[in-house]
Formats: C-alpha cells, sequence, structure tokens
C-alpha cells in the first residue's frame, strides 16, 4: 500500500489552475522527487497535500486513509449547544419582546408579591404561555382587581379583559376555564345563567360578566387569542428552528472546513519543510526543536505550572531528544545558538530536524539544498540518505538535478501545473517532453 496518494488532484485560484488532475503513488521507504521549471505547480502540490489548500477537485490519502479530523459526539454537542444559542435571539426576533418580558418576568414578579419570591421555571412556564396566547390573571392596573387576559395582553391598547373580579382565586378559577374552552371553540357558547353571563362548552363553564356587551366581548376575544396564539406559535416556532438549524448546520459547515489542517496532517505523520526558511528567528536552536517536539510532550496544565516532577522528567526527555536531533542533522553544539545566526546552510539542517521532531512517516522537503554550496549539498545527499534508512519515507522537491538525479528512487515531472513524466531517474532523464520543458522546443529540435 502506498505511503502517499494524490488521486487527480486539482488547484484552481479564479481562472489559473497551478494543479491540473496529478496523480502520484509515493511507496514506503522511497525518495521520490518533484521536479519542474519554476510555475510548474510543485508547492502548491506540497500545500494541498499538507492541508495550507484544499484541493478543488481531487483528494490526498496517506497510509490509504484521509487525514481528517474525526466526527465525535463532542462535536455534536457543541453544534446542538450553538444551535440553541442561536434559536433563543432568533425566536426573539419573531415576536414583541417587551410583550414577552411583560407577561413572563413582571407578571411573575408581581404576581409573586416581590423579587424575593420570583421563580424562574414560573416565568419560563409564562413564557411558553406567552407564546400560545394562554389564558392568564394578573393584577388590573390601578386597582386591587385582578383581571382575566390573554398571555399578549397590552395595557397600552386599551384591550378589554375577559372578565374582572375581585379576587385572586376567582380569577384564577375563570382563567382555568377559559383555558379549557380554548380547547373546544366550535362548542363554546354565550349563555344568560340568573343574571350573569356565561361562557361553556357544555361541560365546563366560565362566568365572565353581569354585561352582555362585555360578555359577548370575552367571546370574541377568547376565540381571537386562538388565532393569535396559533400565529404567535406558528412563527415563534418557525424562528426557533431556523435559528437552531442556521447555528447547528453553522457550527458544523466551520467544523467541516476545518476538518483537514495543518495541525491534523502533522499528528496524522506528515512533516514537511519550506521553500523559504520558516524557523523562530529568535529562539534559539535548541527551542525550536522543542517547538516541534511539543505534541510527544505528556503532561497536565497543572503539572507544567507547579512544574511537578512528571512535567520535569517530560521536559528533561525532551531536551535530551531534540539534542539527539540536532546530533543528527550535523548541528552537536548549537543548541544554544540563536537560529538567525546560524550560517545559512545551518538553517536548513536545523528545519529538517525541527520536522522530524515530529516524528513523521512521511517527510516533505521542499528545495533543502536551494542557496547551498557544492559541498553543503553533497553533506545533504547523505543527510537525506540517512534520513531514510530510518524509515521515513521522503517526497522532494528539487532544481539540482545532480542531487535529484542521485538520491531519488521516482521522479514526477510537473510542467504547467500538468506531470508529463514519471519513472525512474535514468529514464526521467532522457524523456523527450521533460527535456524540452527545461531546454524549450527550439533547444531540442
Amino acid at each position: 500500500m502506498s505511503v502517499l496518494q494524490t488521486d487527480a488532484v486539482t488547484m484552481r485560484f479564479g481562472g489559473l489552475t497551478a494543479v491540473n488532475a496529478v496523480s502520484i503513488a509515493v511507496e514506503p521507504g522511497q525518495i521520490f522527487s518533484v521536479i519542474g521549471p519554476n510555475g510548474a505547480g510543485k508547492t502548491t502540490l506540497f500545500n494541498a497535500i499538507t492541508g495550507i489548500y484544499k484541493p478543488t477537485s481531487g483528494g490526498v490519502t496517506f497510509e490509504g486513509e484521509h487525514l481528517t479530523r474525526p466526527l465525535t459526539a463532542r462535536v455534536l454537542v457543541l453544534a446542538v449547544l450553538i444551535g440553541i444559542v442561536m434559536a433563543v435571539p432568533t425566536a426573539l426576533l419573531a415576536v414583541d419582546v417587551d410583550l414577552l418580558w411583560r407577561a413572563s418576568i413582571k407578571r411573575t414578579s408581581l404576581l409573586a408579591g416581590g423579587a424575593a419570591k420570583f421563580s424562574w421555571s414560573e416565568a419560563f412556564s409564562a413564557g411558553m404561555g406567552y407564546f400560545r396566547n394562554d389564558i392568564v390573571y394578573e393584577r388590573a392596573p390601578g386597582s386591587t382587581d385582578y383581571v382575566v387576559v390573554p398571555a399578549g395582553h397590552s395595557p397600552e391598547a386599551k384591550e378589554s379583559p375577559l372578565a374582572e373580579v375581585a379576587t385572586r382565586e376567582e380569577a384564577k378559577t375563570i382563567a382555568a376555564a377559559l383555558g379549557r374552552l380554548r380547547q373546544n371553540p366550535d362548542r363554546v357558547e354565550l349563555v344568560e345563567r340568573g343574571g350573569t353571563w356565561t361562557l361553556t362548552d357544555g361541560d365546563t363553564s366560565a362566568d365572565v360578566s353581569d354585561s352582555e356587551s362585555e360578555a359577548r366581548t370575552a367571546a370574541r376575544g377568547l376565540a381571537d387569542s386562538i388565532a393569535v396564539g396559533q400565529r404567535r406559535s406558528r412563527s415563534g416556532s418557525i424562528a426557533l428552528l431556523g435559528g437552531f438549524l442556521v447555528g447547528f448546520a453553522g457550527y458544523l459547515t466551520v467544523w467541516n472546513r476545518s476538518r483537514r489542517t495543518t495541525d491534523i496532517i502533522a499528528m496524522g505523520g506528515i512533516a514537511r519543510t519550506f521553500q523559504n526558511i520558516r524557523l523562530f528567528a529568535n529562539m534559539t536552536a535548541m527551542e525550536n526543536i522543542l517547538i516541534g517536539l511539543d505534541r510527544s510532550i505528556r503532561g497536565s496544565f497543572f503539572s507544567q505550572l507547579f512544574r511537578l516532577p512528571t512535567a520535569r522528567r517530560e521536559d528533561a526527555k525532551a531536551t535530551r531528544r531534540a539534542a539527539e536531533l540536532l546530533a543528527f542533522v550535523g548541528l552537536a553544539g548549537q543548541e544554544g545558538r540563536l537560529a538567525k545566526n546560524l550560517p545559512y546552510g545551518n538553517q536548513r539542517r536545523l528545519e529538517i530536524a525541527r520536522a522530524l521532531a515530529c516524528d513523521p512517516k512521511l517527510l516533505l522537503l521542499d528545495e533543502p539544498a536551494a542557496g547551498m554550496n557544492p559541498s553543503e549539498t553533497v553533506d545533504l545527499m547523505g543527510l537525506i540518505r540517512r534520513i531514510r534508512d530510518r524509515g521515513i519515507t521522503i517526497l522532494l522537491i528539487e532544481h539540482h538535478m545532480s542531487l535529484v538525479m542521485g538520491i531519488s528512487d521516482r521522479i514526477a515531472v510537473l510542467d504547467y501545473g500538468i506531470k508529463i513524466a514519471e519513472g525512474p531517474p535514468l529514464e526521467v532523464r532522457n524523456n523527450p517532453r521533460v527535456i524540452e520543458a527545461y531546454l524549450g522546443k527550439e533547444e531540442v529540435s
């Protein structure tokens, strides 16, 4: 099974196609080189492999799998929580917030007789009743009487109450009866009983007024409360569901876009260097390597914070490992030097050592010999072979043909983003299309 396989990877930037349906397969233990003229798309291919770019089309597999962040229960729980957080303000936008506050918070506080007895559970229940436009009771403005009104009642609108009584118990009884009458609106009728007008469905009765006109107003108000409640529940439900879906789907969309990021690629076993050196210039060589080792250092936040023995042991282990890597790339004794003060060739070696600190299975080297003199290039060839001998597969971009031909097991050639050749070094060297790409058609002819 191939260590790395790109399946028709294409990278487009607007109208420019930098990489066009490039497929390569890198076998375990190989030194596989990608060559081509400047602008051929080599580094863009590297960026697509390491998660810096998301391929426009095609795919990249590592050891037969796509390196992506797994979908876990934690991700789904977070998506649900974000959905709930988005649903609440969205629902509030669909209703009259002032009336909702009055029907839930203010009404609960007034009925409780003060903030000390305020109940959030009752306020929440009253808020849900507002969406249904339930029948409730409350103190009449400027009076000791109680009125029975729909939950969305607005005093400023001068709406007539469904009933007005002297005691809280009477108001509570009438509100409960009217609430039951709402369940069978087609059966409700207005009747007079001993001078009192009553709304009844045959099973439940509510004495609403001694005045026929007020009673008829109450009957219309009851019917209107049903219609308003249906509209309010419908709009609230749509807003809640819409807000939840926006939050839920939005979070998953953002998460999905970050499924294949550089940190996931690195933790999966792929490390790389860059065409332009990207060291921490004002940190020492040792510190640069320790950053690469960070993911392998165990220990909790508190053990590191309080410098517990476990943290000290892990730090000592990481320091020894960093020293070994520096010695491996030929930088023994340079641990305390700032990266910016190292010679150019040694900076290249330091970047390779930092990549090796990630303990990769596949190492991508982007023009590691750039700027090196012939002697340094020869030493680099030996280093790359030693890395391969450690069981690390290498994917290499390089313009030094002597280096490429001297160490590569297989070579792929790109030209204007298209793979024009692939094979062993000798076969590629004699390929007419490769010669034409480097020398031009006229020179070949």
